[in-house]
């Protein structure tokens, strides 16, 4: 009976759950926690607000282009070694960080947090969770994205605390040591690259009857990444992923300049990231089994739709009842988005060559996020507000959404 037991909880749950803390400690990476130090390096140096978020944009530009390395290193090296790897440096890079005094130290450090944070840190997971789920894949992803949603409801206030408290410095040593003496340990005894390593099989085929008798009606066929890049359905599924980058990362990015001109101001701003936020979380988890039913360009489509949506009403915003109404929308949106993105691309092409396909979305997730904030600021210099490249912004979602109808789950011909 004890061995039965042991069997009926799938060693796979621990792996989301490392996911989920993956997930989590890429906070330093990522522009929510990023955004808090921006404002005290501009003091502190006497930068100008064009320096720094031009540093931002080119060190997140560069980092881009080297995801397809790390998505070839996972493929070859395993998940755990890598993110062992990635972790470490990462810890180092928040202690990079710490001792910025010049614009080429800000850029070498933006540069390393972006690579091994927003990137490194987001595609291991992406590329774990799959080795583990194909039947269960879609409510896996869900758990996992427990610790976006922690990340980046904890850490913008977090860090508004501890620089506060200690000083930017001091934050970015504690950030590093955070990592080093709770995510690292945890990766080292306890993750494990594929349950075929430890004598399990994907959703625990084989110890569970029912799963076991679904598993053999659905095979898991891989694609090589030259196999995948044939196929219309990559190439629109990147352009899938790239606009959502682009759109969020700029309006994040310049939100309280957009509610500022709108007569509201940094408490509403700060209100709507938290609102986005707590919103895309239940709607992630629904979202999540959802797509174990429902085909994942169709449920992707509606991304594109609430996308459309969430600009209008944020063109016309100019109360906090408004504002409110966009970031309801916003979270619902980015929450379907945040699934749909972890899992059309294992979904289509398969486990065995995830790293090196997966690499190439994050790939234009980083760069779509590093122009993202670009043309709104350049925008907003030309012609003194947000509405003429919001209204122009209304053109990408249309495309995403074609880009969707056109992208059903490709067939692999021998």
């Amino acid at each position: 009976m004890a061995h039965s037991k042991e069997k009926e909880f799938f060693y796979g749950w621990y792996i989301v759950a490392l996911g989920a803390l993956s997930l989590f400690f890429s906070g330093p990476g990522q522009t929510y926690a990023n955004s808090v130090f921006i404002d005290f390096y501009i003091m502190d140096f006497n930068w100008e607000r064009s320096l720094v978020s031009g540093i931002y944009s080119g060190a997140t530009l560069a980092a881009g282009f080297l995801l397809f390395f790390v998505g070839s290193t996972i493929d070859k090296f395993g998940q755990r070694r890598v993110s062992l790897t990635v972790s470490v440096l990462l810890a180092g890079a928040c202690i990079w960080n710490s001792f910025v005094v010049s614009p080429w130290m800000l850029f070498v450090g933006f540069f390393l947090i972006r690579l091994l944070g927003q990137g490194s840190m987001t595609l291991l997971p992406n590329t774990l969770i799959p080795q583990w789920f194909i039947q269960k894949r879609g409510r896996a992803f869900s758990f996992m994205m427990l610790g976006g949603f922690a990340s980046s409801t904890l850490f913008p206030p977090l860090n508004a605390w501890l620089i506060t408290s200690f000083g930017w410095e001091t934050t970015w040593r504690i950030l590093g040591c955070a990592i080093l003496i709770i995510f690292v340990p945890l990766v080292f005894f306890f993750m494990k690259n594929k349950p075929e390593d430890i004598g399990l099989k994907p959703d625990n085929a084989g110890n569970t009857p029912e799963i076991s008798a679904s598993a053999s009606k659905t095979k898991d066929i891989s694609w090589t990444l030259r196999e995948a890049a044939r196929t219309r359905q990559f190439w629109l599924l990147l352009l899938c992923v790239g606009i959502p980058a682009m759109i969020n990362t700029g309006l994040t990015f310049h939100l309280v300049s957009i509610m500022t001109t709108s007569g509201l101001g940094i408490g509403t701003a700060a209100f709507v990231l938290s609102l986005m936020a707590a919103v895309g979380f239940p709607i992630t988890m629904l979202a999540g089994f959802v797509l174990e039913k429902v085909k994942v360009h169709f449920v992707f489509a509606f991304v594109f739709a609430g996308q459309f949506i969430f600009i209008i009403v944020l063109i016309f915003t100019e109360s906090f009842t408004m504002a409110v109404i966009f970031g309801l929308i916003w979270g619902m949106t980015g929450g379907i988005e945040r699934i749909c993105i972890s899992i059309v691309f294992p979904d289509y092409f398969g486990r065995r060559h995830i790293g090196k396909i997966k690499s190439i979305a994050t790939t234009v997730m980083v760069i779509g996020s590093a122009f993202g904030p670009l043309p709104f600021g350049i925008a907003y210099d030309i012609f003194g507000s947000y509405q003429e490249i919001l209204l122009l912004s209304l053109v990408f979602p249309v495309l995403g959404a074609a880009a969707c109808f056109l992208s059903p789950k490709p067939v692999k011909t021998s």
